[in-house]
């Protein structure tokens, strides 16, 4: 099939490039001249395992190339992704302006029949809202579908490829047959191809995140009460994701989350509700704890320090959100270097891929170190934020030499505990 996707951010580039790893004719259009120069020669604006070496291999093959134009992106293609970018607004509403702009582009130069497909993380009715402006510019007949994406920032190929569901919002049955055959290649192990009416596939995505984003919370909640209450937090995790009403999955007690997903997501379904007259109590609650708990660290850092943190030289290992990407959006790095500077400490940086996004935000006012170890140097304390694999079995005897200071505040949990303190740290976790 010949397919069009408009905006090459994450989703766009991902979706592009694993349907052209299908045998299909893709297209990726942007208007970032700059950021599409780079795409044909290869270089990929964001880390992604695998994502690089997919892009390179289907552009050489020819059936993936890139465009700044729109006008012959909508023609040549019968069916026409939206993946432009949907941040929040200061209300936590949706911004769609980018999607306007793009469904205005659509109706003006499509010349016949087209499907429309949001990608893009939208609210409910978004895809009315684009029928209707698509409408405005032609009278040519067109069908908009929705199909929201579930992919990981760190494994978004492998959620690609081999997705444990998809789902299409269709408002009649030919197009949602012809959507079902573009992603029959990548659910041969049987994993449902779930087809819905278009309000309810815009709130699957949100209800997804919005229930993975409650259990981050709730566990965080409850390893907080048990640092008060002296209970572990690692045997309750484990005390209760045996429970197959629960489950394991998202019960790692840690700093709260962030990326370009929850967080927005959350204040968007929030918003959402408050447009119908409903007040979302239980999000309300999700996103205000994980507000408090990216503040957490610092408060434990400045309580161990007796408040004065001038002149402490901290090391911080990990800035991404998650492991595997350079993703800082919405981080709780941001908001715990920001607490650390303004306490007057000097912190030293290090992370396997975000730091040239953080030196975008917080320049000078932090030193960067090119490895973890050199991070350590003469260090008053080492705090661990995100829980990258190179990070889980340091060598503790030689972070002993390096450091000033001998504590470490573990704020993903990663370390063992006794293991540290038999070593000679002073050791903080979270909940335990």
């Amino acid at each position: 099939m010949k397919l069009t996707i408009i905006g090459t951010g994450y989703v766009g580039l991902v979706t592009g490039a694993c349907f052209a790893d299908s045998g299909n004719d893709v297209v990726c259009m942007d208007i970032d001249k700059r950021k599409v120069d780079a795409l044909r020669k290869g270089v990929v604006p964001i880390y992604e395992p695998g994502l690089k070496e997919l892009i390179q291999k289907n552009h050489k093959e020819g059936r993936l190339n890139f465009t700044t134009d729109i006008k012959n992106a909508v023609r040549r293609s019968g069916i026409i992704f939206i993946a432009v970018g949907t941040p929040p607004d200061n209300n936590g509403a949706t911004d769609l302006s980018a999607i306007k702009a793009v469904a205005r582009d659509i109706g003006r130069y499509m010349n016949e029949h087209k499907i429309i497909v949001t990608k893009s993380t939208v609210p409910v009715g978004t895809s009315e809202f684009i029928q209707k402006i698509v409408s405005k510019e032609t009278g040519l007949q067109f069908d908009v579908a929705s199909n929201p994406e579930f992919l990981k920032e760190g494994a978004a190929i492998d959620d690609f490829m081999k997705p444990d569901r998809v789902v299409i919002g269709v408002n009649n049955e030919r197009t949602g047959a012809v959507l079902r055959s573009l992603y029959e290649p990548f659910t041969r192990t049987g994993n449902p191809i779930i087809v819905t009416n278009i309000r309810s596939s815009e709130m699957i995505k949100y209800a997804a995140n919005a229930m993975l984003a409650t259990k981050i919370s709730f566990i965080n909640e409850i390893a907080n009460l048990c640092t008060m209450t002296g209970a572990n937090i690692d045997d309750v995790r484990k005390g209760i994701g045996y429970d197959n009403r629960i489950g394991h999955l998202f019960l790692f007690p840690g700093v709260g989350y962030g990326g370009s997903c929850f967080p927005k997501d959350v204040k968007s379904i929030i918003h959402v509700g408050k447009q119908y007259g409903y007040g979302m109590d239980l999000l309300s609650a999700v996103d205000r704890v994980n507000n408090n708990q990216k503040a957490l660290l610092p408060l434990m850092i400045k309580r161990h320090f007796h408040g004065k943190l001038k002149g402490r030289r901290l090391a911080l290992w990990g800035l991404a959100f998650k492991p595997r990407t350079d993703d800082i959006r919405e981080a709780p790095s941001l908001v715990i270097i920001d607490a650390l500077v303004k306490a007057g400490a000097v912190v030293v940086v290090h992370d396997p891929e975000a730091v040239r996004h953080i030196k975008a935000v917080f320049g000078s006012r932090i030193k960067y170190a090119d490895d973890m170890y050199t991070a350590l140097k003469n260090a008053d304390g080492l705090v661990l934020v995100t829980e990258w694999n190179e990070y889980r079995k340091p060598d503790f005897d030689r972070m002993l030499k390096l450091m000033k200071g001998k504590v470490v505040f573990d704020g993903r949990n990663i370390f063992d505990k006794q293991q540290l303190l038999d070593a000679g740290f002073e050791y903080y976790g979270i909940g335990r």
